[in-house]
């Protein structure tokens, strides 16, 4: 195998929160197109669950410490915005309480949605795959 057929990885943490309902919170970054779960790439020195916490502040203004979100496990799947690369993310439930998620930093818009919902809408592969909620 050349370097050329390597696959290329993005590493993500990110989260899977859902509402009351049990809706799944999706955001979308700016000058992007598809919905994706809150999260983002690390910092160096970094904990899996140490980004996660850091990017929900920054992009929602959700207070989470590390220690209070619950590892679902490693996730692959072909980036939403990256043609060619693959997202390989460390993914956490995320319990928000009653905290009211608000877009901030590079986020565009957020939603909360059903799977039913999402056959309207660009879901990235990540969540489509793994994580919508059922009907």
């Amino acid at each position: 195998m050349t370097s050329d057929d390597a696959v290329r990885e993005i590493r993500v943490s990110a989260a899977v929160i859902l509402d009351a309902v049990g809706r799944l919170l999706l955001v979308r970054k700016a000058g992007t197109t598809a919905l994706m779960q809150p999260g983002g790439k690390p910092e160096p020195g970094e904990s899996p669950a140490e980004t996660l916490s850091r990017e929900l502040d920054e992009e929602l203004g959700l207070k989470i410490p590390p220690k209070q979100l619950r590892s679902l496990g490693v996730f692959r799947a072909a980036a939403a915005n990256e043609p060619g690369f693959v997202v390989v993310a460390d993914v956490f439930a995320a319990d928000i309480g009653a905290q009211h998620p608000v877009v901030a930093a590079e986020i565009a818009e957020l939603r909360w949605i059903t799977r039913a919902d999402a056959d309207e809408l660009e879901i990235a592969p990540l969540a489509r795959t793994y994580f919508l909620p059922e009907r």
